[in-house]
């Protein structure tokens, strides 16, 4: 009779759950039946015509795009009606060009015309697709194989744009795990690489190598705490061989120093050294006499010394060869027009045999530096660079930083229009820098520049900074 009881009382007591759990499930049911049913209502909500134009009176958009300040140079263009070469012709006048890195003076040489206009006969403006689809022409492979011989290296890789090479070359290599020792005076394309591998990143003082193996040090120290973890990191060193931002080189010979001793790979950008370091333009291994298989991998620009598009990497099959997988800017751009490619190869072809040119620019490039040096003295003005560097930055050095921007403007500015002369303010996106540009005016040095034409924008530019 007990057991009978008992069974009632858990058949009840369960059906009274089972109830309990139905009732709640059908009230959330109807409770978001109705509040949807509302929210649809609310939604059906017709304005009337008088409301909808109170609420457009009302409406203020937010603009797009910042305001551009009236005095912004890009609300002033300067358009050249010539060639950019030793001389520009700008709306009628003619003016000394001491702005462009057409350091060998490439631009409108004939025999570089003449073999990219029998190029466009033969394969047309462009090669219509990436590398990897129906992109590479003949020209391309012709061109890899030369940058690799004439740079001593076993393979190279051709890139149709010189920032994506750089941006793209980094992150075909280092990943998540790894980590990065980069110099701070890195340009904005190895920062954009930096971003992509999404590495570690060890940012050390420019040029300064005791910051580099303290940082080096650091990182020994825990792989030797954690030697299982130390195998799957791998280290890499970026550095440029002359630096954009300041006119710089690297003290090369250290950096590879630290690369046996503390196993680290090596990546340098030559972007601004290639065709102009070294005794024959090999860039910085030849300039320090570094062999260059000690360098993991050399990238760089065909935009500034070759006076093309592009740019390449070179160093061993094994490593190049993984950026045809791997180098975003390599596998979905279309490839480099023909065009551009063999004005590339004669580029380099001259080089080999036209030594004068690399010989007087460096020349120059050492004078230029002597003479702007001595022709700042007691101004405000000073001039920083390697003096061997044919890309020269004269900065202000007023304590106010605003000062020293208009100054670089007047200074600019005051060129042009009084003497004729054209520099050009070093530009950035700098709020998206990683870290703050000193402001600066480019002076570059052409290997086509007569003592003379050297002398008078020197004098120009001395008579200008005077003044202000």
């Amino acid at each position: 009779m007990l057991s009978s009881v008992v069974d009632s009382v858990g058949l009840w007591s369960t059906s009274l759950t089972y109830y309990i759990i139905h009732a709640i499930l059908v009230a959330s049911a109807t409770y978001w039946f109705v509040k949807r049913r509302d929210s649809a209502k609310q939604q059906s909500y017709k304005l009337t015509e008088k409301q909808k134009d109170e609420l457009i009176a009302e409406w203020e958009p937010a603009p797009l795009v910042p305001e551009t300040p009236l005095n912004h140079p890009v609300l002033h263009p300067k358009l050249a009606d010539s060639k950019m070469t030793k001389y520009v012709s700008i709306e009628g006048k003619e003016y000394l060009n001491m702005a462009s890195s057409n350091f060998l003076g490439f631009i409108g040489e004939k025999r570089i015309e003449e073999v990219a206009k029998k190029t466009i006969f033969k394969y047309g403006v462009g090669s219509c697709g990436p590398r990897g689809f129906y992109g590479t022409v003949d020209v391309h492979l012709d061109l890899e194989k030369q940058l690799a011989e004439f740079m001593g290296c076993e393979e190279a890789v051709l890139y149709s744009y010189g920032f994506a090479t750089v941006s793209s070359a980094i992150p075909a290599y280092a990943k998540r795990g790894d980590i990065i020792f980069v110099d701070k005076g890195v340009n904005f394309a190895i920062q954009t690489g930096l971003q992509a591998s999404r590495s570690r990143i060890e940012w050390f003082e420019h040029n300064d190598m005791e910051d580099l193996e303290r940082l080096l040090m650091a990182q020994a120290e825990k792989d030797r705490k954690d030697p299982k973890k130390a195998l799957t990191i791998r280290r890499f060193i970026v550095v440029e061989g002359l630096y954009a931002n300041t006119g710089d080189i690297c003290p090369l010979p250290k950096i590879v120093e630290f690369k046996w001793k503390y196993k680290a790979r090596v990546f340098i950008d030559e972007s601004w050294s290639f065709g102009v370091l070294g005794k024959s333009g090999r860039g910085i291994t030849e300039h320090y006499g570094v062999d260059v298989i000690d360098v993991d991998m050399i990238m760089a620009s065909l935009e500034n010394a070759v006076a093309s598009t592009g740019g390449f990497c070179v160093g061993r099959s094994y490593v190049v060869g993984h950026q045809r997988l791997s180098g975003l800017g390599y596998c979905f751009s279309a490839s480099l027009p023909p065009l551009l490619a063999t004005a590339a190869s004669e580029g380099i072809k001259m080089i080999d045999e036209e030594p004068g040119r690399l010989e007087r620019l460096q020349r120059l490039a050492r004078e230029a530096h002597e003479k702007l040096d001595k022709a700042l003295q007691g101004t405000k003005f000073v001039v920083r660079a390697a003096e061997v560097s044919p890309m020269k930055h004269i900065v202000c050095e007023d304590e106010d930083r605003g000062s020293g921007e208009s100054k670089l403007d007047s200074l600019v500015n005051t060129l042009f229009e009084k003497h004729k002369v054209m520099l050009t303010r070093a530009r950035y996106i700098e709020k998206d820098e990683k870290f703050p540009i000193q402001p600066s005016v480019r002076f570059m040095v052409q290997s086509e520049l007569t003592e003379d034409e050297l002398n008078r924008a020197i004098e120009a530019l001395r008579q200008v900074v005077c003044t202000l």
